[in-house]
């Protein structure tokens, strides 16, 4: 099979509702575009028919690959799938596709046709649009991303839309020093991608908001937390530490070969 221009990478945990809507909806747009891809389902321990209903649509078609870990939250999932994956280019999306394929093309072309190495979906940027977001969730929302970007990132105004396209290398230097398994690894993942120099770019998007979402009070507080976690990490140094030790990890693989 030749390299993927694009990987999908989709975590899942209890999906058997909508994961062969998703994967049918997904394959539909990728061979309309002309270009190789995979998609890669990273199952975060679903105890539904999940995983076997991809295994089902894995044997009609290699381009479709599954990763199984036991639970350990959806930044655990989303890491292994970038460092799993073999795209170019890697788009973590959600299983319930808030953000549907149709808007997928003038998000991609920031990839294709800018200098950008990581392409931030956005529901504050221009051309954006929540669709069903309940005032009490957007509130939170709000508050969350102002603590992100007074002790983080400044001037990203949304980090927590589960739609990010990264470039290989991108990802391949990033996710591997990800420590976050909960919700906030977008922000660890985005921050760490800063400090290595890339550069970000946020893209507006259209997104509905899933019914029934699992962001929870005692989810967003660990996300709070994890957010004061990655300031703390950095003041100490563990991520440069972690990034020596990746560097030292290629070198001798790279001899090896």
């Amino acid at each position: 099979m030749a390299v993927p221009a694009l990987s999908i990478v989709v975590p899942t945990l209890n999906e058997e509702r909508c994961i062969e809507q998703f994967l049918d909806r997904v394959m539909r747009f990728l061979e309309s575009g002309g270009r190789p891809w995979e998609i890669v389902v990273v199952d975060d321990g679903s105890t539904d028919a999940t995983v076997a209903l991809v295994e089902r649509r894995m044997a009609a078609d290699t381009r479709i690959r599954l990763l199984i870990q036991a639970h350990r939250g959806k930044g655990a999932a989303v890491r292994r799938g970038m460092l799993g994956a073999q795209g170019a280019w890697r788009l973590m999306t959600d299983a319930d596709l808030s953000v549907a394929p149709d808007e997928w093309p003038a998000f991609l072309d920031a990839a294709w046709k800018t200098d950008a190495e990581v392409i931030v979906g956005s529901r504050e940027a221009p051309g954006s649009r929540r669709i069903g977001e309940p005032l009490r969730r957007h509130v939170i929302g709000r508050i969350f991303n102002g603590l992100v970007r007074l002790f983080l990132l400044p001037g990203i105004q949304d980090t927590q839309c589960g739609f990010k396209l990264v470039r290989a290398d991108v990802a391949r230097e990033v996710f591997e020093r990800i420590t976050t398994d909960g919700f906030a690894f977008d922000v660890e993942m985005l921050f760490l991608a800063r400090r290595a120099g890339f550069q970000i770019r946020e893209v507006g998007i259209v997104w509905v908001c899933r019914t029934d979402s699992r962001v929870s009070v005692t989810r967003g507080a660990a996300a709070f937390a994890d957010v004061l976690r990655i300031r703390i990490n950095a003041w100490r140094g563990i991520y440069d530490a972690a990034r020596h030790r990746t560097a030292a990890a290629t070198r001798d693989k790279d001899a090896a070969s």
